[in-house]
């Protein structure tokens, strides 16, 4: 146990990283942990069409806040002024405008959106969710600086706060109203206090507004790929429910939401561990400066994808059995669900620490490519496959599109020094031979809901 202790030790990258990585983990499994609780209490209390009025409300709002992303967090992870208060005050200038921003244009939308989708219930819960957007555009640049430094203990204990106080929001609301209203109102609760715990919980000093020309003009140049690149972003994450929501009832999304929301869970772990260490270790350590620096990657790269890709088998074996033990049989169909969309974002989880080398380099016009490439090619598979082969299809195309794309990926990485091919490749034989296991074992009820979920 010392010598694990001893890992952690310091203030050397190793620590650090290490520190950060189990933070980040335990922050994300418990935020996953409180989801999963009151998604259980909310679905007793609550109906199916809910979850699915609720999917799209999400669709529009995570749609417009990745259509309008600048990069904030990335600009501040990997600029060399990234401790600057005139830097940070002008980022924080920009993320309060932007808030108010897509707070109105969720008002404006939300005719269209309710027109659309035929649920003029959207009317209302569109601009209320709205502001929960403002009320975020708020929060400290202080949450990304301790994320370029891998402290990262403080911030999550924070946002797992909030979430608290956010999640018993939402169940004392649905249990006085019944109604959809309590999930967007718990929202924005959720977000007002995460807001109000990191204003006063960490430490440094309190933005304030300001606008610094030269920052402006760092922060613009490199958002403006970042801008492109999470707009297609939005495509990868959001759009299989944008289409769903069109070709489906309210209740058949309302079960996918929950499917993908545990299928996804692993995906989703590694994303956010991902994204906030692996900038700063690409940032200070380049594989091209040393191979000591690439062995470590190497290293890192594989006990991440090892991780995540047993628990995203793990939920593809367990998926069918774990919706009949926490669910009623309302919600059957979402264990197949599982099976097929574990199964299907295996390739993005065994490739996913590439695109962050190119954004630690700067270059965010080679992220913004793969960005493009690949959200372009999810979302014609996945409207060709929903149309043609009904849900089954359209999951399945989930991780053709990533297959499809990993051209371009290896691309990127090969510019950057950062390509493993062995890796990729031990671990697809890996997911070949374990999941088809899974896939042929659940076999009999993939197929029973694949053909009451047809061609539309």
């Amino acid at each position: 146990m010392q010598r694990v202790a001893s890992h952690f030790a310091g203030q050397g990258m190793a620590a650090r990283v290490l520190r950060s990585a189990s933070w980040l983990m335990i922050g994300y499994g418990g935020s996953q942990a409180l989801r999963l609780a009151s998604n259980l209490i909310l679905t007793r209390i609550l109906f199916p069409e809910a979850f699915g009025l609720m999917a799209l409300v999400t669709v529009v709002t995570v749609g417009l806040s990745l259509f309008s992303d600048v990069g904030i967090g990335p600009s501040i992870a990997q600029n060399k002024r990234g401790d600057d208060p005139a830097f940070l005050d002008t980022a924080w200038t920009i993320q309060v405008i932007r808030g108010f921003g897509l707070w109105a244009l969720t008002a404006l939308l939300a005719w269209p959106a309710a027109a659309f989708y035929g649920a003029p219930e959207l009317l209302v819960y569109l601009p209320v969710a709205g502001a929960g957007l403002a009320i975020a555009g708020f929060n400290p640049t202080r949450i990304e600086t301790a994320h370029r430094h891998l402290l990262a203990g403080r911030v999550t204990v924070l946002d797992l706060g909030g979430q608290v106080i956010g999640l018993a929001a939402m169940i004392a609301l649905a249990l006085a109203t019944q109604s959809v209203i309590a999930l967007v109102l718990g929202g924005v609760i959720q977000a007002a206090a995460k807001l109000a715990l990191c204003h006063f919980g960490l430490p440094g000093a309190a933005n304030r507004f300001r606008w610094e020309k030269a920052a402006a003009q760092e922060l613009i140049h490199f958002g403006k790929w970042i801008f492109l690149s999470t707009a297609f972003w939005f495509l990868t994450s959001q759009g299989d429910r944008a289409i769903l929501g069109k070709f489906v009832p309210l209740e058949v999304l309302g079960i996918y939401n929950i499917g993908y929301f545990l299928a996804s869970f692993p995906m989703l772990l590694g994303h956010a561990v991902n994204q906030r260490l692996m900038i700063p270790v690409y940032r200070d350590k380049p594989a091209r400066e040393a191979p000591e620096n690439l062995r470590r990657q190497r290293q890192l790269r594989g006990g991440l994808t090892a991780a995540i890709l047993a628990m995203l088998l793990a939920m593809a074996w367990a998926g069918p059995w774990l919706v009949q033990l926490l669910y009623d049989d309302r919600y059957v169909l979402a264990g197949p669900m599982i099976v097929l969309i574990a199964l299907a974002l295996a390739p993005a989880v065994i490739t996913m620490t590439y695109d962050q080398a190119a954004l630690a380099a700067g270059d965010s016009r080679g992220f913004f490519v793969f960005s493009a490439v690949r959200a372009c090619l999810q979302t014609a598979l996945f409207l060709g496959g929903v149309a043609w082969f009904g849900l089954a299809g359209g999951i399945a195309a989930l991780g053709l599109a990533m297959l499809a794309a990993y051209p371009v990926l290896v691309r990127l990485a090969r510019r950057h020094h950062v390509w493993d091919p062995l890796h990729d490749a031990g671990y697809a034989l890996l997911t070949v031979a374990a999941g088809g296991a899974a896939l042929s074992w659940h076999w009999p009820e993939v197929a029973a809901m694949a053909a009451a979920l047809g061609t539309p």
